[in-house]
């Protein structure tokens, strides 16, 4: 039922995150066995047709798909996320995706991420301003790993990027870049 409220491409898409994190896993025996018992596919699945639902502006149901996924594998993705295809999230609890983060093909993050805002407009009363990129754009080819925190709009990972355990990032990292936390510094 629930692949017939999605089109062919997002079909498709699901398709390559199945592929994503089997490749992605040297744990993963089967596809079937990714469908069915990684946390990680289950809250993509469900961010990929809260999502369809969430661009179609349907009220509350993409909000509520995403914390039912959210309180069954401790994932939070905001259905107004954008992600491309082949996505993976290996060992996800913790993961936070924003509303306005936008994240390329051929991703993959690990356990603990945060891909949030670092700050809040607020009006000239101090009301918090509603919209607006809050959230960073991750490029392609990008791994992230464990506990790793990217935080503002402004804020661009470069294609092919790998961001390293534990590094808290507020600027722009250049594409093909390394980044990680040498606590010996």
């Amino acid at each position: 039922i629930a692949m017939g409220l999605i089109s062919d491409g997002t079909n498709y898409t699901v398709l390559t995150d199945i592929q994503a994190i089997y490749d992605g896993d040297p744990a993963a025996r089967t596809k079937s066995e990714v469908v069915i018992a990684y946390p990680g596919f289950y809250a993509i699945f469900i961010y990929r047709i809260a999502h369809v639902l969430y661009k179609l502006g349907v009220p509350y149901i993409p909000r509520l798909m995403a914390e039912y996924a959210h309180e069954k594998t401790g994932i939070d993705i905001n259905p107004g996320a954008t992600i491309g295809d082949y996505f993976c999230i290996d060992h996800g609890t913790g993961v936070v995706i924003g509303e306005t983060a936008e994240l390329g093909h051929h991703v993959k993050l690990y356990q603990g991420v945060t891909l949030g805002a670092k700050s809040f407009k607020v009006n000239e009363n101090g009301e918090l301003v509603k919209g607006g990129k809050r959230h960073p754009n991750i490029g392609n080819n990008v791994v992230i790993y464990a506990n790793a925190t990217v935080l503002g709009g402004d804020t661009v990972i470069g294609d092919g990027c790998v961001i390293g355990a534990s590094v808290w990032i507020t600027k722009s990292v250049e594409a093909g870049t390394t980044v990680y936390f040498n606590p010996n510094k």
